[in-house]
Formats: structure tokens, sequence, C-alpha cells
């Protein structure tokens, strides 16, 4: 899940991608304190690396007016710009812009680590309150039309004013954002916009609110040791450690969480407490009560259409779309329903190889949801002679982080050095900091690593840019984090994860490998600030080194003998990896498909929950599967727009990935062939978005992503061309 700021225009406007962290309690302070500081979050960051975000320094109460003076010296930076006496150039306006709301962005980058890691109610009700401020502030800098005007001189003239290739592309990018956003409105309309983009700010607040809350007040706390039938003592040790910190010593709890969830319906056999966790889990915003979202997201969807059609767009998706790789709908329909069949198809294959096992046993009963993994489970033991509990104790949580910081020296040349904890400011005791080098020894930036679960963070797992790379000013080295929600064990013990957590670890660290390789010259074309449907390219290539036999030789080692996972065990990884392929692939692809119709409708549903079950039933959903994100806790696309329309990206992207991943297995080094791999980083990882998109691709591969690898890499049937 890419959780790297979009930049809004060229301003660091950081959108808030419910990310969540131990709540940091507001201290009441003098007039004196609180103005102090409030300037520390205002000024220019300082310290080693370029400066360091003054994570120590935040609090609560000082936010809102951080906030506010800096929106108000970013209007004024804006209106110097718009009025300029001088004819328009690229520097006086172009760059200018770009020079602007630095201000801001050093405080959303705080902001925003408040929303996805520190959301305590203080926070959760200023950010009701500021979340509509900041939607209108940024419509009076789109809207402003003197500034608009000198874009659009610079934009018409890009071609003979001696720019490079990264040049036009900012000034496309700047006039294109602009134009999108409503700055070629008559005022009525830009009245009305700004109405539906504050109101917008407000729902998508609740929504991330509301899915909070029922995860939080969704644990359920086992007192009999008999409920703990079938865990591993490390998920046994987990649930108690949680249950402690949450109070109640003595107690497991059972976390309404995807990564405390998850194992339970692995591995527990307790059936009926499967089916209890499973529910909670899969009914997160939609139990009829104070956090319900159904009435939420019908406001949303209507309000988002109306505003694509204020924006002379049919509807949200197309809006969405036209920017990205896919360009459109229509083109993200083709390559989902071309999957979904085989999906489909290889799911009733599974659930037969389950329902057999189950019958075996004297189950008197069919598959259901909450019985998919667990049986899963026997399947892959029968069928492969391997399980999650004979792969976790060679998985560790620090052992696979050196893991990825190798991979990324063998490929990028990347060190990676741990900092003093004296030297970084971080925003809880959890987060460490690594400088990272290359290999000429040159300062690339920072890595946060924010691993482990508590009260007030999202679940989930994301990457976050809270700087980025530029050097039009003078060399700015970027800031990145990966956060996760790993369940702690007993004080000391490693923390063991599955070998979906594994990848899902690389997957983050690939989009903070983007962020980190950035080499371009403005912000607001750097990093990770590329479209959506590219942007998880480089994230999900990075998961496929996990499984490449230097990694498991070197850091897959037993938790307790510091053996290296023997080859048999390798080879048996190798051979499944095409397993439950389909349950992964129509979870995933159910979510993106609601996702896609709920946007495309003409008239948008006023019953969420009917649609969503209709949609469903019309694709042929199969009962023993449901959506990877329903659709009322499904923030990617109701949190705000980011992914809205958008969840096919994953899809997408991954064409990409597996096409990609062939070229290295037919390079001549393989995995780590030194050309291929400096050609990744030249092409893809570096550029950021000062090149096309599919432009880049071809550029990397020499031709353009087919489905077929796609199909391969996932085991099902690749389609006979005509």
């Amino acid at each position: 899940m890419h959780h790297a700021f979009p930049v809004a225009g060229t301003l660091l406007l950081l959108a808030s991608m419910a990310l969540t962290a131990a709540p940091a309690q507001a201290r009441p302070c003098c007039k004196k304190e609180k103005a102090h500081t409030e300037e520390i979050l205002l000024a220019p960051w300082s310290g080693p690396y370029g400066g360091v975000p003054p994570f120590d320094q935040a609090r609560v109460d000082v936010l809102k007016p951080a906030l506010e003076a800096a929106m108000n010296a970013t209007l004024a930076e804006v209106e110097r710009i718009a009025v300029n006496p001088e004819a328009p150039t690229f520097e006086n306006t172009i760059v200018a812009y770009e020079r602007a709301g630095r201000t801001l962005g050093r405080v959303q980058a705080i902001w925003n680590v408040y929303s996805s890691n520190l959301s305590t109610p203080a926070f959760q009700e200023l950010e009701q309150e500021m979340e509509p401020k900041m939607a209108a502030f940024q419509d009076r800098i789109t809207q402003n039309a003197p500034l608009f005007r000198r874009m659009a001189t610079v934009y018409d003239a890009r071609e003979n004013l001696g720019l490079n290739a990264e040049q036009q592309r900012l000034v496309w990018l700047q006039y294109t954002n602009f134009a999108r956003t409503g700055a070629r409105l008559d005022d009525a309309s830009k009245k009305r916009l700004t109405e539906i983009n504050q109101r917008l700010a407000t729902l998508n607040t609740t929504f991330r609110q509301n899915v909070l809350a029922d995860e939080e007040g969704g644990t359920l706390w086992l007192t009999d040791p008999a409920d703990l039938a079938g865990l591993p003592d490390p998920v046994k040790d987990a649930a108690a450690q949680a249950g402690e910190e949450g109070g109640h010593k003595g107690q497991w709890a059972v976390m309404n969480t995807r990564s405390s969830v998850e194992p339970f319906l692995t591995y527990s056999t307790r059936r009926d407490l499967r089916e209890k966790v499973w529910r909670t889990f899969v009914m997160r915003g939609d139990n009829g009560d104070a956090h319900d979202n159904n009435a939420t997201i019908t406001e949303i969807l209507q309000l988002r259409l109306e505003r694509a059609k204020l924006l002379g767009y049919s509807n949200h998706a197309a809006w969405q779309l036209e920017l990205t790789m896919a360009k459109n709908p229509e083109n993200t329909l083709k390559l989902m329903e071309a999957v979904w069949g085989p999906a489909v198809q290889r799911v009733h294959e599974e659930v037969a190889d389950m329902q057999a096992i189950a019958d075996k046993e004297g189950g008197n009963f069919k598959i259901e949801p909450w019985d998919y993994r667990f049986y899963a489970e026997k399947v892959r033991k029968e069928k492969y002679e391997v399980d999650e509990n004979m792969v976790k104790p060679y998985l560790q949580l620090e052992q696979l982080r050196e893991g990825m910081f190798w991979v990324a020296g063998e490929l990028f040349g990347f060190q990676f050095t741990q900092v003093p904890e004296s030297e970084v400011p971080v925003f809880h005791p959890d987060v460490r900091v690594w400088k990272v080098t290359s290999r000429t020894g040159d300062l690339v930036g920072l890595w946060f690593f924010d691993p482990y679960a508590r009260q007030g963070k999202e679940s989930g797992a994301w990457m976050t840019q809270y700087r980025s790379q530029e050097r039009f000013d003078g060399e700015v080295p970027t800031i990145v984090s990966n956060n996760a929600n790993f369940v702690k064990g007993k004080p000391g013990d490693p923390i063991l994860v599955s070998w979906d957590d594994a990848a899902t670890l690389f997957h983050e660290f690939g989009h903070a490998l983007h962020g980190l390789s950035s080499n371009v010259t403005y912000p607001s074309v750097s990093g990770t600030a590329v479209p959506s449907d590219y942007v998880e390219f480089p994230s999900q290539i990075l998961e496929h080194w996990l499984s490449t036999p230097e990694v498991l030789n070197k850091f897959a080692r037993h938790y307790q003998t510091g053996e290296p996972m023997p080859q048999a065990l390798v080879e048996k990884i190798r051979r499944s990896s095409t397993f439950n392929q389909g349950f992964y692939t129509v979870e995933y692809l159910a979510s993106a498909l609601v996702d896609m119709k709920l946007h495309l409708a003409a008239t948008p549903t006023t019953d969420p929950r009917a649609f969503e079950k209709d949609t469903l039933q019309a694709l042929g959903m199969p009962h023993e599967i449901v959506m990877r994100h329903r659709t009322p806790q499904f923030n990617h696309i109701f949190s705000s727009d980011e992914y809205s329309a958008g969840y096919y990206s994953y899809l997408w992207a991954d064409t990409l990935t597996a096409d990609a991943w062939e070229a290295f297995l037919q390079a001549p080094g393989g995995a780590y062939d030194k050309d291929l791999a400096k050609r990744l980083y030249d092409d893809v990882f570096s550029i950021g978005n000062t090149v096309d998109p599919l432009t880049a691709y071809r550029t990397f591969r020499g031709r353009d992503a087919g489905i077929d690898a796609l199909m391969r890499v996932r085991g099902f049937p690749v389609p006979v061309t005509k």
C-alpha cells in the first residue's frame, strides 16, 4: 500500500492517507512556549542530513496555528507570483511556483504523521476541523486566475524556450494539474467546486476515523487457554503481549487488524472463533451504528460524480484515470476481466481441494470464508509438504530487514547505517532511523522504520515520503519511511512473520527504494510522484528478490539454531509459488472491480451494501471469499481521492512487474544481473515523473508489457492469441 503523500500541483499539499501511532498526550503550556513550538514547526528543518523533521517538538495543540500560518505564508508566496509585473517566464512562474509552499510542506509532513500514527481523539477532532480548510486553501491556489494565465503563457511557449525534457515535463504537469482541478471554470462553478472539495475532505476524514474506531473497538479478548487451540507459540505469545499492552494481563487479544486476524484464521482449530473473528473484521464500518460508513460512502460518490461533471468528465473514473498509464476505465476493465475468469476457475479448484480434506476429517459443513485460510494451509501441506509453521521460524523481521538492505546494495549500491537515537528525532520509541549512502559514500537520504502495531495506528503497511529529493536550489536528500503492524511477542523474542508478510515487507521497501533512488531536479516530479498504476511497479518487482536463493541462504535463518533455511524447504516454497493464487487474485480483483464500477455508475448508488452484493453476484464471486477490502472499510478509495477508481493499479503494475522479472530471469546474471539492475535504476527507479511512464517502461524493456508473463507468474492459462 503506497502512502507516499501525493503532490498537488507542485506544492507539497500532502493528502491524509489514513496512516495512524502511539498516542502523544497534548501538554498545557504557557503562551511563550506555545509560540516557540509553532516557530519550530514552521522553520526550515535543522540538524544533520540536510535537516530532519522536529517530531519531538510537535504537539496537537500547536498543529493548528502552525498549519494556518503555513497556509497563509503559501498564499502570500503564490500571490507574489501571480501579480509579478514582469512577463511570465519559466523561472519567474514555473520555478517560482515550484519553490513556493516549502513551509507548508514541512508542517504537513508532521500533520500527516499524526493522521496516520498519532491519531488521538484530540487530533481527530482537529482533523475534522482542518481538512476542509486545507481543501479550500488548495482551491484558492488552483483557482487563482492571474497565476493560471501566467502558467498558460509559459505552457503555450514551452517548446520554444530552450527547456530540457524535465523542465518541459514540469511545465506540462503544472498547467495540466491546474486545468484538471478547475482553473478554467467560471466563478460560480469554482465556488461550487470548493464547496464539494471541502465536504469531501470532511467525509474522507469521517470515513477513515470510523474504520479506525471499529478496528480499535473490535478486539476479541480470550480468557480460556482452550480458545488458543491450534495457534503456534509465537502467535499465542503475540496475543498475550497484545493483551498485556491493552491492559488485560493474563488474557489474549485478537486485535481487529489484518496482522492479528490473518494468523488466527490460518491456525485456529476453533471454527466458532474463526467465524467470530472473521465477521468482526469484515464488518468494520458496516454495523449500523455511529461508525457505519454507508451513508458517508453514498455522499462521497454523489459529490465525486458532480465534481467530475463540473470539470467536464462523464464520471469520476474518467477524471481520475486521464493521466495514468491506463488512460481510461475501459482499459482497466479489459485487463481485470481477462484475469477474473481464470482466477475464479482456480478458486473453484482450490475449494474442491479444501472441501475434500474437510470431508475426510469428518467435517459436516461446506467451506466458508472463515475456513479458507485454515484449510488452504492443510492443502499446502498435503500438496507441497510445506506450511507456514515450517517457514515462519526462518523469517525473522530483523533478518528480513537486513536482507532488504543487502538487496538494495546488490542492485543499486545503497548502504544502510543506523543512526544514534539522539541524532534524529522520532515520533515514537518504536521508530528507528538509518542513513542511506551511495556506492561513493554520498548521502542518499534517511529511512525511518516503524514496524509494530499499537493503539491509534491504522492496520496494514505503507511507505511515506517526508521530504522529496531535489536539487534546483541545492542538493536536498529525501526522507522516507516504512510503516507496518507486526505484533510484538515476548520482550526480547524475535518477531516471526509469514511468507505473505515478508513479501509485503519487501513490497513497501520497494516504494522506499523508489523514493531513495530519485535523481531529478524538481521536487514535484521526484521519487514516487508518478501515476498510481505505475508507482506500484517498483514496489511489486522488489517482492521477487525475497525468494531468490541468495536472500534465503543469507537471511532466512532459524530463530533458534541460526541455521539457514534447508534447500529442500526452499525448493518446496519455489514449487508452491502459484499455490492459492486463485484466492489472492479474486479477493483483490473483487475489490478493484467494485471500486471501478462504483465510480462508473451513471447514478451513484444510495445503498453501497446492496451495490457491493449485486456487483459481486453478477461477477460470479465465489461465496467462499470476500473482497480484500469491503466497501465500508475501503480506505484506499474513500479516505482520500488518491486510489479512488484506482485500486486496479496493483494489477496493472503487476503486468509490468511480471514482464520485467522475466527479463531478470533471462539475463546472464539472473536476478542480480548488474547491467539490467543499472537499467532498472536508470530507467525506472531514479527518474521520478520526468518521463511518461509508458515511455520509461519501453526504454527499460525495449517494448510494451503484455499479459502473458502475468498469467504465467500466477499459474493461470496464457490466453491464445488469434
